[in-house]
């Protein structure tokens, strides 16, 4: 990963955060690549494009260096500067290449307005802030919290540089490695869990868990509802496991991002000897609702009834306690 790094703030502002050394910085089309979260055929082509159209020199802006790659042979490779990346950047379509626009657009606004930009982070700490330095603070509060082990998972989730870009997908990905999580600790989806273990015919419906005093509809869908605490312990050293990635990845100064989490969950699980969900499961969401809606239907019929039975039960002993009372009353008279 390189020192050039674009991420979105608590504030939900996007920044870019640069450490030079030597005046510049240089990166290759594959570092690149991963900044602006593209390809690095669309990096050659845009800054193809960008020296042929005279918009910077090659001379200025492109160097050639040695590198090793896996083989252990050493190939020739093109890095670009500073000058040419921010070039790229202005021409990449992708969601990193919208959050640079906005970022330069909003920096190029108050050049343009003030005639001057201004970094209240840099002038806050000079020198002294640093993007992973913040990264690993806030890994390691998510670590120390009291939250539940999926509000962990989307708080670690929600540190990537690329963190609502795109807020569907996001979602999506987050649905998605809850359902491995559940998998994982169980061998099923969330889905197929509630199926398999609601039942009406079960006090509580067989839940472990449910807000407030008795279960209610909207409880019987929750699939943590229905966990065991060894289940639930599973889950919590999943999320471990997770954290202590992360970490181990930021103090190596790597960026994290979705992709990443995209690339790695399911390695993450199977080294750990972990089942691995392939595909979405066999019960969709749509029909667990409808099952386990059903089932709560059944379930709160019965227990109404039981409700009536047992409030006339109590009716009939309070009445025979009275009549033994009116006895006694008798008899000392």
């Amino acid at each position: 990963m390189s020192d050039l790094i674009l991420y979105t703030s608590e504030d939900g502002e996007s920044r870019l955060q640069l450490r030079v050394d030597s005046g510049t910085i240089w990166l290759s089309q594959a570092e690149i690549a991963e900044l602006f979260q593209t390809t690095k055929q669309n990096v050659s082509l845009h800054a193809k494009n960008i020296l042929e159209e005279g918009e910077l020199r090659a001379d200025s802006v492109v160097k050639e260096s040695l590198t090793t790659a896996a083989d252990g042979k050493n190939y020739r490779t093109k890095q670009y500067n500073l000058d040419l990346i921010l070039a790229i950047g202005f021409r990449v379509r992708s969601p990193r290449g919208t959050q640079f626009r906005q970022w330069a657009t909003t920096h190029l606004r108050d050049y343009l307005v003030k005639g001057f930009v201004m970094d209240d982070q840099r002038l806050k700490d000079p020198g002294g802030w640093d993007y992973f330095d913040e990264l690993l603070a806030r890994i390691r509060e998510i670590r120390a919290s009291e939250k539940r082990f999926y509000q962990k998972v989307r708080d670690l989730f929600a540190l990537s540089s690329d963190y609502g870009l795109d807020e569907r997908a996001t979602q999506l990905f987050f649905a998605e490695v809850q359902n491995k999580l559940h998998y994982a600790a169980t061998g099923q989806t969330a889905a197929e869990l509630i199926v398999g273990r609601a039942n009406p015919s079960e006090p509580s419906m067989a839940l472990k868990n449910w807000k407030g005093s008795r279960v209610r509809k909207q409880d019987v869908i929750v699939a943590k509802n229905y966990l065991t605490q060894d289940e639930i312990d599973t889950l919590n050293r999943l999320v471990v496991i997770f954290l202590e990635q992360a970490e181990l990845r930021v103090k190596k100064r790597k960026d994290l991002s979705l992709d990443f989490w995209r690339q790695n969950v399911d390695d993450l699980l199977r080294f750990n000897d972990q089942a691995v969900l392939e595909g979405s499961g066999k019960v969709s969401r749509e029909e667990m609702t409808q099952v386990a809606h059903d089932r709560y239907d059944s379930f709160d019929a019965q227990r109404r009834i039981a409700e009536v039975a047992e409030a006339d039960a109590e009716d009939l002993r309070q009445i025979e306690e009275l009549e033994q009372e009116l006895k006694r009353k008798k008899r000392d008279t």
